[in-house]
């Protein structure tokens, strides 16, 4: 049981590096990289685009070369804000691509999780069986009285000790030494 939990979470690991270099990765990049530009486009536009009204409304009172300079801004502004959303939406086979990495990690988690899960499954099914197939002991209680009788011969609490060296042998071996 603990192997097998051990093995689900060495996948869970996996599932969690794999998703985070597929799909999490390029996510903030394309924030950090693409959102930002694109926003950065928006917000100059709108800049320019007031600037333009506020010239156009002034035309007159102003010199036309501004406002012509205005339109001009206002244009760029607004092709460089338009290029930057189109090439977006052209990545999107990027993207699908990345969603796509997401849901094969995820399908490849649970596929393994499910393996590792039925191999379990089957090794508890077996010690099942071969509990069952046993044969039943019948239970045998011991008296009371039979463990008392025990302790009394025996200073160790029923339990028997004997010692590796024998205190006969060691007179022997120093009568033998001559000590």
């Amino acid at each position: 049981m603990g192997d097998g939990m051990r093995q689900m979470a060495d996948v869970k690991d996996a599932l969690d590096i794999n998703v985070k270099q597929n799909f999490i990765d390029p996510l903030q990049n394309f924030q950090d990289k693409d959102l930002k530009e694109i926003m950065h486009h928006l917000k100059k536009m709108e800049g320019r685009r007031l600037d333009f009204d506020y010239k156009k409304k002034r035309q007159g009172k102003i010199p036309d070369e501004e406002v012509r300079q205005a339109v001009e801004k206002f244009e760029e502004s607004k092709d460089l804000a338009e290029r930057s959303m189109f090439n977006f939406l052209e990545n999107d086979v990027e993207q699908v691509s990345q969603l796509s990495a997401l849901i094969e990690a995820a399908l490849e988690y649970h596929r393994q999780s499910s393996q590792i899960l039925e191999e379990l499954s089957g090794k508890l099914q077996a010690r099942i069986a071969a509990a069952g197939s046993r044969p039943k002991r019948e239970f045998k209680p011991k008296s009371i009285m039979s463990n008392l009788d025990g302790f009394e011969g025996n200073p160790h609490n029923g339990l028997s000790y004997s010692s590796s060296i024998k205190s006969k042998d060691i007179q022997i071996s120093q009568t033998v030494n001559g000590k």
